[in-house]
């Protein structure tokens, strides 16, 4: 019997964000018909891997938010696309807020009003490109025990006060968040990774350990958190890192980690909208809200400039518009142990009701600071799940650089397919079949099944050899080519006699015959000539130049009749 997962309540909301795909410019240089939520990832469109990831977890209330110039292809792909038609319904929502653009700040869409409105309790907050192995039901199951109860959803009864912060839900207190951080020196690693450097302490160890195989272990308080380059700067600055004393006394074991990478996938509680709607000066949610986040819990006085005590010492009368959903009771995890005695305890009549809104009690768990009001502010924790490393670790990855999508690509290509081990043995990112069209494939040509993916209506000439690649839909490979680690997106044609290395090629390419091509980047629609002999070139036309260099030619052209003109009008000496 499978074991049972825990579910998110109802009204548990997932944003996926559709950024601008920088990064990825050889393949998004036109979003309005190719977003980088739509680039092939192993022959899936990119945000498949979040859709599926959620639906999975049992999400199901999904929100894709984008600029408005993308919104049309993601539509029409959600429509006709095969992957993502297969996935379950309801389909997920397109939101296209107006005021949004290719260059919109994280923190800042949460800001906009479009976004609020749809946003009724907790919420996942993760971007289109990100891949997770880790069944996402473990990582909610990790924060509902130790930020939100097994109920999951916020509670509306004021019967009982519980623990501010853990066990008991938000009855005790005003939840924290979660948010996920992965190694970046592992076999996927892609020379120039973007890292991240954050600081963590220990949580206190449970009074019944885990289970095995629990993510909990794995799960610390984060203190700290910024980008390595500006890590670079603070240290090329002073000459060292500082380190507060506030951090010192509030935490005497701590860990700092310079090699892993924000995945930027955020488990948040309803009231992290407030605090980023009050704080019009944070652009970035990595950066600013779970940055400052992080800070204001040993930090003296942050917590109040950054407006927590309005945001937690909400009206009585508000405090039912944020739930994520309504459950009987909270539970109190330690009580249902036979080795510990529970702390919890009902309210009574007899005892004053706190200043704080119900969900904040006595403010003694985490203290942001005394300031002139006369009680400190308790501010929930950000956790981290810190991905272990291991030789079989799950795959965590944001696929945003042309390196990445490369790497990702070929390792999930060399998956053993559903149709090898069955549906229930096979990694939920695993094709049907690792060969669609047999019939396609010649029979004096290799290709090597182990490491390659090959779609539909795919065909291989006489002669070719196909090594650990990933090859889309409609591609065409003539005779006598050679493609090693390489990545085609749909309708390419590779010519005769071509030699292939660590390139990605963008949809209805053509390569001209006998070219060899080393860890090069082909824009979509790009012909590029027979011959060619290039290393480590993208190969993208710019729309417009033609046209400005036509106007330069003409203003030069003119430039100079009206010299030889006044040169003809000037008298002889």
């Amino acid at each position: 019997m499978p074991h049972a997962v825990p579910m998110p309540a109802p009204g548990f909301h997932a944003l996926i964000l559709c950024g601008p795909g920088v990064s990825l410019n050889t393949f998004t240089s036109n979003p309005e018909e190719c977003p980088k939520a739509l680039i092939p990832i192993a022959n899936r469109p990119m945000i498949w891997y979040p859709l599926d990831w959620c639906y999975r977890m049992g999400i199901t209330k999904i929100h894709l938010v984008t600029p408005p110039s993308s919104a049309k292809a993601i539509e029409a792909a959600l429509s006709q696309n095969p992957h993502l038609t297969s996935l379950p319904t309801p389909k997920a929502d397109i939101l296209a807020p107006e005021e949004l653009t290719q260059t919109s700040g994280t923190a800042e869409i949460l800001r906009l009003p479009a976004v609020q409105s749809v946003i009724t309790g907790d919420f996942l907050v993760l971007p289109c490109d990100s891949i997770c192995e880790i069944a996402g039901e473990s990582l909610l199951e990790a924060w509902m025990v130790q930020q939100a109860g097994l109920g999951g959803a916020s509670a509306g009864s004021t019967d009982y006060f519980g623990p501010k912060f853990g066990v008991g839900g938000e009855m005790g207190g005003r939840r924290g968040g979660l948010g996920v951080w992965f190694q970046t020196k592992d076999e996927s690693s892609v020379k120039g990774e973007e890292t991240d450097f954050i600081i963590t302490t220990p949580l206190v160890p449970p009074t019944v350990q885990p289970p095995e195989g629990s993510l909990r272990s794995s799960i610390s308080k984060l203190v700290y958190s910024t980008t390595t380059d500006t890590l670079k700067d603070i240290t090329q600055e002073k000459k060292y890192f500082p380190v507060r004393h506030g951090l010192i006394r509030k935490h005497g074991r701590i860990r700092m980690l310079t090699t892993y990478r924000d995945a930027h996938i955020y488990l948040f509680p309803y009231w992290v909208l407030d605090m980023v709607t009050r704080n019009e000066t944070m652009d970035s949610i990595s950066e600013d809200v779970v940055g400052w986040w992080a800070k204001a819990s040993w930090q003296d006085g942050l917590a109040d400039k950054l407006g927590l005590r309005a945001v937690f010492e909400a009206p009585d009368d508000m405090e039912g518009s944020h739930h994520s959903g309504l459950i009987e009771e909270d539970m109190d995890i330690e009580n249902l142990s036979s080795t510990s005695t529970s702390n919890l305890k009902s309210r009574t009549a007899k005892e004053p009701r706190s200043a704080f809104a119900s969900r904040v009690s006595k403010p003694t768990a985490i203290s942001g600071g005394e300031t002139k009001s006369g009680h400190d502010i308790a501010v929930p924790p950000i956790l981290a799940y810190v991905h272990p490393i291991t030789t079989d670790a799950p795959l965590i990855r944001r696929v945003d650089t042309a390196g990445i999508l490369l790497s990702v690509s070929l390792r999930l290509a060399k998956l053993d397919s559903v149709e090898e081990l069955g549906r229930l043995a096979s990694s939920p990112f695993a094709h049907t079949h690792k060969i669609v069209y047999q019939g396609g494939i010649a029979q004096r040509c290799t290709v090597t099944k182990a490491d390659c993916l090959l779609a539909e209506n795919v065909t291989v000439e006489e002669k070719s050899v196909i090594k650990e690649s990933v090859i889309g839909a409609n591609c065409h490979i003539k005779s006598g080519a050679r493609l090693t680690r390489c990545v085609l997106m749909d309708g390419v044609v590779i010519g005769e006699r071509c030699q292939l290395t660590a390139c990605i090629l963008g949809r209805r390419s053509q390569i001209g015959r006998e070219s060899v091509l080393k860890e090069c980047e082909v824009q979509e629609g790009n012909i590029v000539p027979h011959g060619t002999d290039s290393k480590g070139e993208k190969f993208m036309v710019f729309e417009g130049l033609d046209e400005e260099v036509d106007e330069f030619t003409d203003r030069t052209d003119k430039d100079d009749d009206l010299k030889m003109a006044e040169s003809e009008a000037s008298p002889k000496a």
